[in-house]
C-alpha cells in the first residue's frame, strides 16, 4: 500500500491527541479499554496495528504489558514518542497494517486493529490487513478491530449537524439513492461501512466472533448533552452504554464499531 498524500495531510493538521479526551469521544475510549481489560493478563504482550499517537498503547504500557506499535504517519509517531513515559516498555515502528514482516508469526496474546481499516478501501487490502493481524497472533489470542459506520455518521454529520450535503453525496455517487450505503475513496479518508460489510469480510478467515460492539454508540449524536453531564450523570451514561452496547438493535446506529474476535489459526 503507498501511504495516500490525503491521509498524511489530515493528520499532520488533525489534532488525534486529543480526539478522545472530551467526554463524548471518553465513551469510545473507555468501552474499547473495558474489552482489551476483560481478555489481557498479566506478563501478555500487545502489538497495535495503526497506533495514531498511542493513546491506546500508551495506557496500556502504563498499566504494565509490553507493547509493541506500528503506525504509518511520521508526525503521528513524532507525538507518540513525546508522551512516551520513562517507565512504559513500548516500542513504535514505521510500518502499515499489510505487511507487518518486521513480526514473527505467532508472537502476540492481544492484536489491536484500531485505524488501519478506517483507511482502506477494497475488501482485498481490508482482508491483508486482517490476515496480518491474524498471524502474528498467538493461537487462541484475540483480535480487536475497529471500523467507521456509516449509518451513525450519515445520521450525525449528514442528517443533524448538516455538516455533509445528503443530496450532493447522493448526486456524486458516494451515497446509494436506495440503501444509503456509502461508497468511498481514498480522498474520502474514511472508508464508511455497515455490520453485514464486517460480516463479509471476515466469512473467509478462521476465527471466532466474541463481541461486536457500538464502540460510542449515540456519543458523538449526543455530543453536546454528554459533555454537558456532571460526572455523577456521566457515570451513569457509561452503565446504560455498556449494558446496550452489543444488542442487535444498537450496534447499527454508531460512529465506531469494534469487532473482536479469537484466532483459531494453527501456525
Amino acid at each position: 500500500m503507498k501511504t495516500s498524500q490525503h491521509l498524511i495531510e489530515f493528520y499532520n493538521n488533525y489534532d488525534e491527541d486529543n480526539r478522545l479526551e472530551p467526554k463524548h469521544g471518553m465513551v469510545e475510549f473507555f468501552t474499547t479499554m473495558r474489552y482489551i481489560q476483560q481478555y489481557l493478563k498479566s506478563g501478555e504482550r500487545v502489538l497495535e496495528v495503526g497506533a495514531g499517537t498511542g493513546r491506546y498503547s500508551h495506557a496500556l504500557a502504563r498499566q504494565g504489558y509490553i507493547v509493541d506499535a506500528v503506525e504509518l504517519v511520521e508526525h503521528n509517531i513524532e507525538v507518540f514518542r513525546k508522551n512516551t513515559q520513562e517507565n512504559e516498555r513500548i516500542t513504535v515502528h514505521q510500518g502499515n497494517a499489510l505487511d507487518l514482516s518486521a513480526f514473527p508469526d505467532n508472537q502476540y496474546d492481544i492484536t489491536l486493529v484500531l485505524g488501519p481499516l478506517y483507511h482502506l478501501y477494497t475488501i482485498d487490502e481490508k482482508r491483508q490487513a486482517i490476515r496480518e493481524a491474524i498471524r502474528v497472533t498467538k493461537l487462541g489470542g484475540i483480535i480487536f478491530a475497529a471500523y467507521v459506520i456509516s449509518d451513525g455518521c450519515l445520521l450525525d454529520e449528514g442528517f443533524r449537524r448538516n455538516n455533509i450535503n445528503v443530496m450532493k453525496y447522493i448526486q456524486m455517487g458516494l451515497l446509494d439513492s436506495e440503501t444509503f450505503a456509502a461508497k468511498s475513496k481514498p480522498q474520502d479518508l474514511f472508508e464508511l461501512v455497515r455490520k453485514e460489510d464486517v460480516d463479509e469480510l471476515m466469512s473467509v478467515f478462521p476465527t471466532t466472533r466474541l463481541h461486536y460492539v457500538a464502540t460510542d454508540g449515540l456519543a458523538l449524536m449526543m455530543r453536546e448533552v454528554i459533555d454537558r453531564m456532571d460526572e455523577e450523570m456521566f457515570e451513569l451514561f457509561l452503565k446504560y452504554h455498556y449494558v446496550t452496547c452489543e444488542r442487535s438493535d444498537f450496534v447499527g446506529v454508531t460512529s465506531h464499531a469494534l469487532d473482536i474476535f479469537k484466532n483459531k489459526k494453527k501456525s
